[in-house]
């Protein structure tokens, strides 16, 4: 059984929905820029429109308690609230989001707030980004802003939203803004990245009066086979994706594999400053969407490993597999490793290619299947004692969706991409009912 304090949430991200990025006032971020690059994201797509929550946020807010959310997690553009980064604060940028949570709070819906979900202001950028020195301090310094302006009424924040993503797609693969392919910088950023958390940490429990916490990206890792390659690759990627940033947040001290993948290119951190990052959050923010099956591949630079589909497994249109499995092995997992750290599903959710509107109504079964499976895996953790305190489904709305554009569907609530109409698919009436009966 679910708790009768459960959270049922959902959650967005900034510039994957608002639009506007650089209306009234606001600066460019990361993301604004590189999506205006030729050839970076599917279809040509930008955020310039997005879910057009900007200007139709009352109205969002309204079918969030029509859904029956108890939660929303949302992220704030750095850039609205300071243009440069920092300095001066751009006091309409902030008033937007003031407007938000107030309306939250009026309708009984938490607002978790997350700080960094990817949208770097582009004048923090052009002074070195994530690989500058002093990126944790510009950090803690937004953290304040947005600490002194709404803490009163934010019970749950959060300070990065999946930091491999934003160091790995980031700044090796650059597949993602800001599109560098610089392995020698990789584990630097990853580090700035800990030490930023950390940072706004300190100035939160200086000054805040609830929890805050880190959302991280985990998959558990499965061998292909039984072979000790196939096994050791494994392992090798089990520190990359799902120890790399909660080892030394949790542990103190990073997984050694990442010495034997980067080789001379990793760095010797200096102990004051593991020692800074080294401490237990309020909790931890669980993103989870498949599981890794992996073969050992000596063609593959960084890994000596790549992730492979299962013959015959069902996949979202991301291709990833659906393994509802993987999320209560997650969940144990952290207990397993880490102990007792309180425990959010802050995303959780798929793609798939929705039927057509019949009757007012998107029958995505697909997807309601898919939720269904998962919060079951969530129920039996439970069950096994795991201080688990809600659950997020990612998306609220189909949104932009990074490098894939507006190709891939998340959302419980399909956006008209013309007039931007706002339709609950048949996974939003599900979700709404199974909010009502407080679950199974």
């Amino acid at each position: 059984m679910f708790p009768v304090n459960f959270l049922w949430g959902a959650a967005t991200s900034a510039y994957q929905i608002e639009g506007d990025p650089l209306a009234a006032g606001a600066g460019a971020s990361i993301w604004h820029q590189f999506a205006h690059q030729p050839g970076r994201i599917a279809n040509g797509d930008t955020g310039d429109i997005a879910c057009g929550h900007y200007r139709r946020w009352a109205e969002d807010v309204a079918l969030m308690a029509e859904l029956g959310l108890t939660a929303y997690r949302f992220s704030v553009a750095w850039g609205r609230v300071l243009p440069n980064g920092s300095g001066a604060v751009n006091q309409a940028g902030l008033d937007f989001y003031r407007r938000l949570i107030d309306a939250l709070c009026e309708r009984g819906i938490t607002p978790m707030l997350t700080l960094y979900h990817w949208d770097l202001p582009q004048a923090l950028q052009e002074r070195g980004g994530w690989q500058h020195p002093d990126s944790p301090a510009w950090f803690a310094d937004y953290a304040e802003v947005l600490i002194r302006a709404v803490d009163d009424r934010v019970p749950l924040w959060i300070t990065l939203n999946e930091p491999w993503v934003v160091t790995v797609p980031g700044h090796l693969e650059g597949i993602h803004a800001p599109g560098l392919q610089n392995r020698a910088a990789t584990p630097r950023v990853a580090h700035h990245l800990l030490l930023a958390h950390a940072a706004a940490v300190t100035v939160y429990r200086a000054l805040g009066r609830h929890q805050i916490g880190l959302a991280v990206n985990l998959e558990p890792q499965f061998p292909a086979s039984a072979s000790a390659a196939d096994q050791t690759a494994a392992r090798r990627r089990d520190a990359f994706i799902n120890r790399w940033f909660l080892d030394p947040l949790l542990l103190g001290s990073y997984p050694p594999e990442l010495q034997e993948i980067f080789g001379a290119d990793w760095p010797n951190f200096p102990a004051n400053e593991l020692a800074r990052i080294h401490g237990i959050p309020d909790f931890i923010g669980v993103n989870y969407y498949s599981r890794g099956l992996v073969r050992a591949d000596a063609t593959e630079q960084t890994l000596g490993a790549r992730r492979i589909k299962p013959q015959n497994a069902p996949c979202t249109t991301m291709g990833w597999e659906i393994y509802p499995a993987g999320l209560t092995e997650t969940l144990l997992g952290l207990r397993e490793r880490y102990g007792e750290v309180p425990l959010y599903i802050t995303e959780n959710g798929a793609a798939f290619i929705d039927a057509d509107l019949q009757a007012g109504v998107i029958n995505d079964a697909a997807r309601v299947n898919y939720l269904e499976t998962h919060l079951r895996a969530a129920q039996m953790a439970l069950a096994q004692g795991v201080d688990l305190r809600g659950y997020f489904v990612w998306s609220l709305f189909d949104n932009f969706e990074w490098a894939e554009g507006y190709a891939q569907r998340f959302g419980m609530i399909h956006i008209d991409s013309h007039h931007g109409k706002r339709t609950f698919k048949r996974s939003a009436h599900w979700y709404r009912e199974f909010i009502q009966r407080g679950g199974f």
